[in-house]
């Protein structure tokens, strides 16, 4: 969240696709833009909020200095025109995406849950998007192994949390790949972690404070 901050720095910004306001800076003047009647149920705050998609923004050119997009262009249905309303919109774009092949690569796709590779080879990648985008700068976002976020990597070295179905309703890869292939690769997995397989074929990961799983941070301008 820090490095998100200090990538916006200060003045008016209007975080897209905002979801319930996690990462929205609190030293800013801040517009939410959420598509989903249930997320914008979930805010909390005075932040002003309307419903609105990132291919088309209620907002006039240049209408902010900053435009925000955290872990959500994957979720566009057209995220060139979305990346295109940034740049119309705001002086600078701030945008946290990842790398899909390192999300295609993760251990529990890898070993448990290949049908994920094929979800993640239909989105757009941080590379994709910081080219389209004409970035500025890419800096890669290591993930503390006890990471609040439920984004799908950030159990990495909590590999008992998967098996919680909360967990993995809250984690786009796994909710959106077929239930019966995630129900298939969650046995296997619960097997693993009951014989120990698990922390025997992935010992290296036990003693790292942080992993490289694909974040990125993209700003232009």
């Amino acid at each position: 969240m820090s490095r998100i901050s200090r990538a916006v720095d200060d003045g008016a910004v209007v975080d897209v696709g905002a979801g319930a306001g996690s990462y929205e800076p609190d030293r800013s003047t801040v517009l939410a833009v959420e598509p989903s009647c249930r997320m914008l149920a979930q805010r909390a705050g005075a932040v002003p909020a309307v419903q609105a998609v990132a291919e088309q923004l209620p907002l006039r050119d240049r209408a902010a200095d900053v435009t925000l997009a955290v872990l959500t262009v994957h979720h566009w249905r057209d995220w060139r025109r979305g990346l295109a309303e940034l740049r119309r919109t705001s002086h600078r774009q701030v945008i946290v995406a990842y790398e899909t092949r390192l999300h295609a690569e993760f251990w529990l796709t890898r070993e448990y849950i290949p049908e994920i590779a094929r979800l993640e080879a239909s989105r757009p990648s941080a590379t994709d998007i910081a080219d389209e985008l004409g970035a500025d700068d890419v800096t890669a976002l290591p993930v503390p192994w006890d990471f609040a976020d439920g984004v799908f990597p950030a159990h990495w070295r909590r590999p008992e949390a998967y098996l919680d179905a909360r967990v993995r309703r809250n984690c786009s890869a796994l909710a959106q790949t077929d239930e019966a292939a995630v129900s298939r690769g969650i046995e296997r997995l619960r097997e693993d972690l009951a014989s120990g397989r698990w922390h025997e074929r992935h010992r290296d990961l036990l003693g790292r404070d942080e992993l490289d799983v694909g974040f990125r941070l993209v700003t232009r301008g």
